[in-house]
């Protein structure tokens, strides 16, 4: 039999013959000592948080959370806590990394802890706890040769420190979808038409070339067209959503995604794109049924026309640069945690930018898809969401959110000088979407 003495804040443990002699027994000392370091190891948590005044860098603040979950460590996302913060155990390692990063950080007690999951649980806050389990496998959908500041996310990636793999068309079509838990579309045109670049850059030999390259490509995979095989890859994306994947989409693969779905065995492409006219009115054999996004769109029939469809709004827009910003929209975190979590951010307030497909034109925006970012001053959605099959779906319209009117051949955007940018964070949200313990969704 054993008991404890507490005596100026000191435990003596003592066995039974030594509480008579008044002597402490060494080997339970010691035994009790591993034990509260072993607690007080494990008692403390680090709070990455990531308000406007606190975080000195947002975008690497998602790197160092998806290097937790390399780590197995038990990483929590506090919705609306903070502007979005996580908490992480605490480990010497994770401190490291921390301060090579130079993300800020703070290191609060079990007792802290417990305090700020019960004000986030109570019923008064809009705010909520997910569970993040698994570090996501993360594709990008790019061709081979591409810089990787020509798209946004892969410059958020890297920047951030998160790892990805580079796929196209062959590997999509041999079913590797299946390996990754969230794919990324670049800029691509997905109907054949080469980005409507046709008209000012037909001439330029990067033009060239990169038909050149399309069509060789289609040929080796058994294609007459560019147009059918990328018909093919995107049938192929949209399964893999339909089974429960994530994709994510900016600028002109959003549009194009669509509408390549919805032209399904219709030839919208004119001779100089694939060799033969397009099919006699094709506007009216369109199937809007197969979209993920859009519907009653108007097809831009014209080659000479930088633009897919009436879905985009860069040719209505009338917005200064200096006034053009867009708005997240608040929702209830306990009941809507998907959008609260893609819309974590320091600001509700974000930068406008442009691209080829720059907005979305609420009109042609299906009443299920959901938007989580709109100018009403200028009439338009900017980033929206929605569930296909199992899956998600998230479009984010604009090239760069810091290069607000990206043009070919322009410099890279240095992340370096923007390490809080509230648009980029958007992107970075959707990175960690897979990640979080999330409820059955219904089709």
């Amino acid at each position: 039999m054993t008991k404890c003495r507490f005596k100026k804040n000191k435990i003596q443990i003592l066995s039974l013959k030594d509480q008579k002699r008044g002597k402490t027994n060494p080997f339970l000392v010691f035994f009790i000592f591993l034990v509260l370091n072993s607690f007080s190891a494990t008692a403390s948590q680090l709070l990455i948080p990531m308000d406007e005044d606190s975080q000195k860098n947002h975008l690497k603040a998602y790197g160092i959370t998806y290097f937790a979950l390399e780590e197995k460590l038990e990483v929590r996302w506090l919705l609306n806590y903070r502007g979005g913060s996580f908490l992480i155990s605490d480990t010497d390692l994770l401190r490291k990394e921390c301060k090579i990063r130079g993300v800020s950080f703070e290191v609060i007690s079990e007792a802290k802890t417990q305090s700020i999951l019960e004000d986030i649980s109570s019923p008064s806050q809009n705010q909520e706890v997910v569970l993040l389990e698994k570090a996501p496998k993360i594709a990008v959908y790019s061709p081979q040769g591409n810089k990787p500041w020509d798209d946004a996310v892969t410059m958020a990636l890297t920047y951030a420190e998160i790892p990805y793999e580079t796929i196209y068309d062959e590997a999509v079509l041999n079913d590797v979808l299946v390996l990754f838990d969230w794919l990324h579309l670049h800029h691509e045109d997905f109907t054949g038409q080469y980005g409507k670049f046709y008209r000012t850059f037909r001439t330029t030999p990067w033009y060239i070339q990169e038909k050149e390259e399309a069509e060789a490509l289609a040929k080796k995979l058994g294609y007459n067209k560019v147009s059918e095989e990328k018909l093919d890859v995107a049938l192929k994306i949209r399964n893999y959503v339909v089974g429960g994947g994530f994709m994510f989409a900016m600028c002109s693969a959003t549009d194009s995604f669509d509408i390549a779905l919805a032209a399904e065995g219709v030839d919208i492409a004119e001779t100089m794109f694939d060799g033969d006219p397009s099919e006699p009115g094709y506007q009216s054999k369109i199937n809007f049924s197969n979209t993920f996004a859009f519907t009653d769109f108007t097809l831009e029939r014209s080659p000479m026309v930088y633009e897919f469809s009436s879905i985009d709004m860069t040719a209505k827009r009338n917005i200064p640069k200096e006034s053009d910003y867009f708005t997240l929209m608040d929702f209830s975190a306990k009941w809507d945690v998907v959008p609260t979590m893609l819309t974590q951010n320091h600001t509700r307030l974000v930068k406008g930018f442009m691209g080829q497909t720059t907005a979305y034109n609420p009109k042609n925006i299906k009443p299920n898809v959901l938007v989580m970012g709109e100018s009403k001053l200028n009439g338009e959605a900017r980033y929206i969401h929605g569930i296909k099959g199992k899956g998600f779906f998230t479009f984010y319209g604009g090239h760069d959110p810091e290069d607000y009117q990206h043009r070919v051949g322009d410099p890279k955007t240095e992340l370096d000088l923007h390490p809080t940018s509230p648009g980029y964070r958007l992107i970075l949200n959707n990175v960690l979407f897979p990640a979080a313990k999330k409820k059955p969704q219904k089709t």
